[in-house]
């Protein structure tokens, strides 16, 4: 087993004999997974999020990620449809809290899955996307060259021209209220927060069930991200979210990266690389009980022990 040192913290002293169960070990602590570390207040989720530099509000299957929803719970909890229960009144409520406190960035980011991202690390995302300069004219552009759908421009533009709307009102005001064109608007607003363009930024009373996300345009909501991104290369926004993943996941493989964050495989192997240049990560690290070769994080492994 990884060392521990006097404040609880796990390190691996031998990468050469690093296991799968030890890997296991310290996402468990990383994730919140455990009962004496799990977030129980608005202040320790935003915390939490801002230790993990990004999560899923609900774990993913397949994609190896920490969660809002595991942390909350403490343990692996299969996701439920009740609504009742401190797992999923605190999950969604402090969702739905945090919405106009601008705590973190929440929205349909990575694999266009509900994420929350720490605002340290937003300008990194933002650096990546297809944002360069002008919110006012850029997504023309995207739009003229085939990179933008028409429903996500005319979403776009009724909130370039009226502010924070409403779902209700987005729709009407998009053209988008048909019942045949609700699976259209749907995409189109996942487009538009995966592409980091749209974020929701509050509830409304609105809508059959007296629930709906008021939306706004992500570089009005959060303007200084724009203007740090653009300091950002590409290549420093990708080794800052690997190593972030990292320290989160301990270990990793370039396929399972590349297909984490969207990036080619040839840049995110140039990722790890660079950072295995920076003496951030180990690669080629053999793993006893996984077949492929690992990139490790050198990083301090575990979170500190908390009593509940």
């Amino acid at each position: 087993m990884g060392k521990r040192s006097g404040d609880g913290a796990l390190f691996f002293p031998t990468m050469t004999k690093l296991t799968k169960a030890e890997i296991a070990a310290a996402r468990q602590a990383r994730y919140r997974r455990r009962m004496d570390l799990r977030v129980a207040s608005s202040a320790e989720a935003v915390e939490f999020v801002n230790d993990v530099g990004f999560c899923f509000l609900f774990p993913i299957q397949n994609v190896e990620m920490p969660s809002l929803w595991d942390a909350i719970a403490g343990r692996v909890v299969k996701t439920t449809n009740k609504h009742h229960g401190y797992e999923i009144e605190r999950t969604w409520g402090w969702k739905d809290d945090s919405l106009n406190k601008k705590w973190w960035f929440y929205g349909k980011l990575i694999r266009a899955k509900a994420t929350l991202v720490s605002l340290d690390l937003l300008p990194n995302f933002y650096a990546l996307s297809e944002n360069y300069g002008d919110y006012e004219q850029d997504y023309l552009e995207e739009y003229r060259a085939g990179r933008l759908t028409a429903e996500a421009k005319a979403i776009y533009e009724a909130l370039l021209k009226h502010g924070a709307l409403d779902a209700v009102r987005l729709r009407r005001e998009a053209h988008l209220t048909s019942e045949e064109s609700q699976t259209r608007y749907n995409k189109a607003l996942t487009e538009l927060q995966a592409g980091l363009k749209v974020l929701p930024v509050g509830v409304a009373e609105a809508g059959a069930w007296n629930y709906a996300f008021i939306y706004e345009l992500l570089p009005r909501w959060f303007p200084d991200v724009p203007e740090k991104a653009r300091h950002i290369t590409r290549a420093e926004a990708r080794r800052a979210i690997l190593d972030q993943y990292l320290r989160n996941a301990i270990a990793t493989t370039v396929p399972t990266a590349a297909r984490v964050f969207g990036w080619p495989t040839a840049e995110a192997r140039q990722t790890a690389e660079g950072l295995a240049e920076e003496g951030r990560v180990m690669l080629d690290v053999k793993v006893a009980g996984l077949g492929e070769l690992q990139i490790v994080t050198k990083k301090n492994a575990n979170a500190k022990k908390r009593r509940r």
